[in-house]
C-alpha cells in the first residue's frame, strides 16, 4: 500500500519540536542531578542485610575452597517493614514455601563452596516469577566451614497481572488476568485471561506447575473462547498443552518437550483504530478496497529430546518430530468475489499448508553469565550471557498420510556480548531460506540488531539500539507495521507499512528517584525508523519518557512517553502518546533467537 508523501519540514513545526526537545533536555538534566543524590538503589543490599540480622549469621570474606555446611533459607513477604505498603496485605499472600526454594538451589553440603553453582542458583530464582529478588550469599559456618544464606523475596501472586497497549486515545490491547502466581506457596499458577482487542474480547484459563510433584518437570494447559466484541457471539477458540522437562543447570544432561495447540479465530489487521483497507481498483470501481480480514485455522503437535554437553562451553542438541495444518482465508461473511478471494490469498494472506516435518538443532555458547543492575531495570538484577552464542536448525518436511507439503528450511543464528567498563554491548544477526520444489529459495529472510548501554554518565546510561530484518520472496506475505509503542514513539500508530523494518532508538536514562522502594525515572529519546518494501523512507522522531518501577509487584518498568515526529506525513500530528510494559528496546523480533 503505498504511504502518503506528505512531509513535515521546516517551518513552525521543527522549531517547536526543537523548543520543546531543549526544554526536555534541561527537565532531563535537572532530573539526573537530583538522582544522584538520591539512594542509589541498594534495594538488593537492604534485603540481605534483613536476611542477615535474621539467621544471626555472618558474611564469609573467603569462602572458596571451604567446605559446605548447610544451606539457610531466608525468605522474606511481598512487603517488608522498608516498603510503603501496609503490612496487613501480607495477610492475602501466602509465602512461597521453604522447599519451593530449596529445589531450585544447585549447592550441595558436604562439598566446597562453588561461586558459579551459587550464581546459578541465583539465575534458577529469578527465573520464577514468584520472586521479586534472589540472592545467594556465603556466611560463616558452624564448624568452621561456610554456609550458603539463600535470600528470596516474594513478588505479590495474588494479583491482577496486565499488559496494555496504549497510543494516544486508542487502546489497542488490555490483558487482564486475575492470578494466583504462587497457589499455596508452591509455585502453581492458577489465572482467567481476558484479552481485549479492538475487534474481540478472549476469555480463558490457565495452569502451570513448574516443578511437577516436585521434580524438574514442567506441565502447563490453557484454554480460552473468543468472542466478537459487536456481536458477542463466540467467533473462535485457541489451547496449548505442555509437557516438559527444561534445562536448568549446567550440569543437567538431557531434557525433553511434548506440546499441542490450536487456534481458530478471525484476523483483522489494524491500523489505528480502523480496519486495513487495502487498495483493489477495478474499472467499476477505481478507489476500490478489500478489508484486510480473514480466517485463521491452525494446529500443531511436536516431541523433542535435547541432550547438554560441556560445562564452561556448552552444546545443547536436540532432534525432534512434529506436524502442523495451517489454512488461511477469507471467510464466507466477507462478500468476495472470486477474484478479490485469489487476490487477497495470493498477495496478502500467510501460505496456507500442511507438513509432517523432522528437525535438527545445536546451540552453542560460553556459559560466562554476569548480573548488571540498572540497564533495562533500576535495582534488581538482570542476567546476562557474555561471548558468544551460535544457533543451527535444519528442517525437512516429508508427505505423510495427512499432510502434503515437502521443503527443507535452514537457518542459523548469532549474537556476541561484550562487558567492559560497565559498558554493555550485542551484536547479533539471524538467518533463514526454505528450498522447496518448483518453487526454488523461497521464505529467505536476515536481520541484524546492534544494541549498546553505555556506563553510567552524567547521573544515568545512554542506551542505543539499531535493527534492520529484512524478507525476499516471502510466502506468507508478511508485513510490518510500524508506529506508536512498537519503537518509532511519537508517529500515529501502524503508520507505515513495508515488508522489512529499519529501526534505531537512542535513550539517555536517567538514573531514578528512589521514593520507599519505589523507582521513578525520566527518559529524552530519539527514534528513527521505517516500514519499507525496495528503499526505507526514515522518519525522525524524539521526546520525554517516564520509567516505573514496582519491585514487589513487576520486574518491568512502566513505560509512558511522549514523542514529537521531525518529519513525515503531515496528518499525524506534532504530539503522541504511548505507554505499556518495559522498554522499547524489548521490541525485537524473536527470529534473532530461534530463526526456525
Amino acid at each position: 500500500m503505498p504511504i502518503p508523501e506528505g512531509v513535515v519540514t521546516g517551518g513552525l513545526a521543527q522549531r517547536v519540536a526543537g523548543g520543546r526537545w531543549c526544554v526536555c533536555a534541561l527537565l532531563l538534566g535537572w532530573a539526573s542531578a537530583a538522582a544522584a543524590q538520591s539512594d542509589n538503589g541498594e534495594y538488593e543490599a537492604t534485603l540481605i542485610a534483613w536476611a542477615l540480622k535474621q539467621t544471626g549469621r555472618e558474611i564469609e570474606p573467603s569462602p572458596q575452597g571451604k567446605m559446605l555446611e548447610e544451606v539457610v533459607v531466608a525468605a522474606e513477604n511481598v512487603f517488608a517493614a522498608s516498603d510503603p505498603w501496609p503490612g496487613f496485605l501480607n495477610w492475602f499472600h501466602v509465602r512461597s514455601l521453604e522447599g519451593v526454594i530449596r529445589r531450585e538451589v544447585l549447592l550441595e553440603p558436604g562439598q566446597a563452596w562453588s561461586a558459579e553453582s551459587a550464581a546459578e542458583t541465583e539465575r534458577n530464582l529469578r527465573q520464577q516469577f514468584i520472586f521479586a529478588a534472589a540472592r545467594v550469599v556465603p556466611v560463616k559456618g558452624k564448624a568452621g566451614g561456610v554456609a550458603a544464606l539463600v535470600v528470596t523475596k516474594d513478588r505479590w501472586s495474588l494479583r491482577l497481572n496486565s499488559e496494555y497497549n496504549l497510543i494516544g486515545s486508542t487502546l489497542q490491547y488490555l490483558r487482564l488476568r486475575p492470578t494466583e502466581q504462587n497457589f499455596l506457596g508452591r509455585n502453581q499458577q492458577l489465572l482467567l485471561d481476558m484479552i481485549l482487542r479492538l475487534d474481540t474480547l478472549s476469555v480463558g484459563q490457565l495452569f502451570q506447575e513448574q516443578r511437577l510433584f516436585g521434580y524438574n518437570f514442567y506441565v502447563g494447559e490453557t484454554a480460552q473462547v473468543i468472542f466478537n466484541r459487536q456481536t458477542a457471539r463466540p467467533e473462535g477458540s485457541a489451547g496449548r498443552v505442555v509437557l516438559g522437562k527444561p534445562l536448568i543447570a549446567l550440569n543437567q544432561t538431557w531434557g525433553m518437550s511434548l506440546q499441542g495447540d490450536w487456534r481458530v479465530s478471525r484476523r483483522r489487521v489494524f491500523r489505528g483504530a480502523q480496519i486495513w483497507q487495502l487498495p483493489y481498483p477495478s474499472e467499476e470501481a477505481p478507489a476500490g478496497t478489500v478489508p484486510f480480514v480473514h480466517d485463521t485455522r491452525e494446529a500443531s503437535a511436536s516431541a523433542a529430546y535435547t541432550r547438554s554437553f560441556g560445562l564452561a562451553y556448552k552444546t545443547d542438541a536436540s532432534f525432534s518430530l512434529g506436524g502442523y495444518a495451517r489454512d488461511y482465508r477469507p471467510g464466507a461473511q466477507d462478500g468476495l468475489d472470486e477474484a478479490q478471494t485469489t487476490w487477497l490469498i495470493e498477495n496478502h494472506l500467510p501460505r496456507s499448508e500442511s507438513a509432517t516435518y523432522a528437525q535438527a538443532d545445536v546451540r552453542w555458547y560460553r556459559a560466562d553469565f554476569r548480573v548488571l543492575r540498572d540497564v533495562d531495570t533500576y535495582s534488581l538484577s538482570e542476567d546476562y550471557q557474555l561471548g558468544p552464542h551460535l544457533y543451527f536448525a535444519v528442517r525437512g518436511a516429508f508427505p505423510s498420510p495427512l499432510t502434503r507439503d515437502t521443503y527443507l528450511t535452514l537457518g542459523a543464528s548469532a549474537r556476541y556480548r561484550w562487558l567492559w567498563r560497565d559498558n554493555l554491548l550485542s551484536v547479533a544477526g539471524a538467518a533463514s531460506a526454505r528450498w522447496a520444489p518448483e518453487l526454488g529459495w523461497v521464505n529467505r529472510r536476515w536481520a541484524a540488531e546492534i544494541k549498546n548501554a553505555s556506563p553510567t554518565w552524567g547521573g544515568g546510561r545512554l542506551v542505543t539500539r539499531a535493527l534492520l530484518d529484512v524478507r525476499q520472496k516471502d510466502l506468507d506475505n508478511a508485513v510490518v507495521l510500524l508506529g506508536g509503542a512498537n519503537g518509532l514513539r511519537g508517529a500515529a500508530a501502524e503508520a507505515f507499512s513495508g515488508r522489512n523494518l529499519l529501526l534505531i532508538n537512542v535513550e539517555y536514562r536517567a538514573r531514578p528517584f528512589v521514593l520507599a522502594t519505589i523507582y521513578l525515572g525520566f527518559v529524552l529519546f530519539y527514534d528513527a525508523g521505517a516500514a519499507f518494501n525496495e528503499v526505507p523512507n526514515v522518519t525522525h522522531t524524539v521526546g520525554l519518557g517516564a520509567r516505573v518501577l514496582l519491585p514487589q509487584f513487576n520486574t518491568e518498568v512502566i513505560r509512558i512517553d511522549l514523542g514529537f515526529v521531525v518529519n513525515g506525513p503531515g496528518d499525524f500530528g506534532i504530539d503522541r502518546f504511548s505507554s505499556s510494559f518495559g522498554q522499547v528496546t524489548d521490541n525485537r523480533p524473536t527470529f534473532l533467537d530461534q530463526p526456525l
